[in-house]
């Protein structure tokens, strides 16, 4: 049997490297440059929130980038940024960390990246548990802050997979939502209890299925005051028609299969205190 180009000669313990050309070996050094540079879980995303939102300070950065990113790890992140060229920082009165040049040629890139993502990646439910700010993030991006009550209305959410922890979004007409990672103690009759499953809860948050397909079906149950609850659907923005990639459908088969095979009764009620 003849031996692949790419296999060790046991002579020299060296590799033949004959069969990758110039310009392939040269492309893929600036790939690993890429990745050793900004391959990390934050310098992208610090990126994309620079480019996205315009000049931040620091502290924007740290309460504003999704996931819990320490400051000590944030601070290197910008030096490295910096570094590179990718991050510029404004002094005055109030010091800002802004894209040059360098960094506004990675946000078609990325914005790619974010495509190809919501086309072919299926959920990690394990990231509601690591990181539920993020899910409450994109929840929030959902409201139709148009058709929200005028006064505000708490949706407090209970996971069949977690049913002791709890998470709260905050929705008021014309008003910013907002997420909670504990109560806001707001009026009590002015709460919706939901439960669901974390991939049919998931499936809400990216737009790929309903509200009111999802309450009607037992994907997700709700109690509290019913003329609040009639109206749960109405609050966020429908998903649009024929709007799903074939990568969403994959994924909502997958997430529904995930919840059958959690064992949650489709009929369960949520029952809350």
């Amino acid at each position: 049997m003849t031996s692949s180009n790419f296999e060790p000669h046991q002579a020299t313990g060296r590799w033949d490297t004959r069969g990758v050309s110039a310009s392939g070996s040269a492309g893929y050094c600036s790939f690993t440059k890429a990745i050793e540079h900004l391959g990390d879980r934050w310098s992208l995303l610090v990126v994309r929130q620079l480019g996205t939102l315009g000049p931040q300070g620091f502290n924007d950065l740290a309460t504003g980038l999704p996931g819990r990113i320490s400051r000590s790890v944030l601070a290197d992140r910008l030096r490295r940024l910096e570094m590179l060229g990718v991050v510029s920082r404004c002094e005055g009165p109030h010091p800002a960390y802004r894209l040059t040049d360098v960094g506004l040629g990675l946000m078609t890139p990325l914005g790619a990246l974010r495509t190809w993502a919501e086309t072919w990646l299926p959920d990690d439910p394990a990231m509601v548990e690591r990181d539920p700010d993020v899910m409450l993030g994109w929840l929030a991006q959902r409201v139709d802050r148009a058709h929200c009550p005028v006064r505000p209305v708490v949706l407090e959410f209970r996971l069949h997979q977690t049913c002791d922890r709890r998470y709260w979004l905050v929705v008021q007409r014309g008003a910013q939502p907002y997420g909670c990672l504990t109560d806001p103690l707001l009026d009590p009759a002015r709460y919706v209890y939901l439960e669901s499953s974390i991939p049919a809860l998931l499936a809400l948050a990216h737009g790929r299925c309903d509200w009111s397909c999802a309450l009607r079906d037992g994907s997700v149950t709700a109690a509290g005051d019913p003329a609040l609850m009639s109206r749960v659907g109405e609050w966020f923005r429908p998903v649009p028609e024929g709007g799903r990639t074939r990568g969403d459908r994959m994924r909502f088969r997958w997430s529904r299969r995930r919840s059958a095979r959690s064992g949650t009764p489709k009929s369960r009620t949520a029952t809350h205190q």
